[in-house]
């Protein structure tokens, strides 16, 4: 199997000490306040960032206990194929997040609406442009009816490292 080797850029800080708790999704955790620290060496690869309302953070899910095709995912009951969840037990466990940025201090990005555990590896960052993405959802497979409560919903931990 072919393998590719990523660097980490940055750490991302917030108030979520561990999976257990943390919201579940960045409209879960609207108006939590959290820092990226990238690292010095890439500051220069932030200029002009500020001029951006809303950015996508590229992360590593470090804490996840490991690769599952199969998952039950925390906005329901039954298993689904990991590709078809957001859950973070995945092949490549990579995740992203659209969060609010609320200022630039050098490499310290302030952002809030977070849904990162403290400490969590950080691999880029984007800005998010709507436009360029301005697919119409039609669909939403097995979530159909069962987003209403994303802002109430936590982590409970089903993922993470024992």
């Amino acid at each position: 199997m072919n393998k590719l080797n990523l660097r980490y850029i940055g750490v991302i800080r917030t108030p979520f000490k561990e999976p257990s708790g943390t919201p579940i999704q960045p409209s879960g955790g609207r108006g939590v306040r959290a820092t990226v620290e990238v690292l010095p060496e890439y500051d220069e690869g932030l200029a002009d960032i500020e001029g951006f309302s809303h950015i996508i953070l590229i992360y590593h899910f470090h804490l996840t206990k490991g690769p599952m095709l199969t998952v039950r995912p925390f906005m329901d009951d039954s298993a689904h194929g990991v590709f078809a969840t957001r859950a973070p037990s995945r092949p490549n466990p990579i995740g992203i997040s659209v969060v609010r940025l609320v200022r630039r201090d050098n490499n310290i990005l302030r952002i809030q609406d977070v849904d990162i555990v403290d400490g969590t590896p950080l691999l880029d960052v984007k800005p998010y442009v709507p436009e360029f993405d301005p697919n119409a959802v039609v669909r939403i497979g097995w979530l159909e009816g069962k987003t209403n409560n994303i802002r109430s919903s936590k982590d409970d931990g089903r993922f993470s490292k024992p």
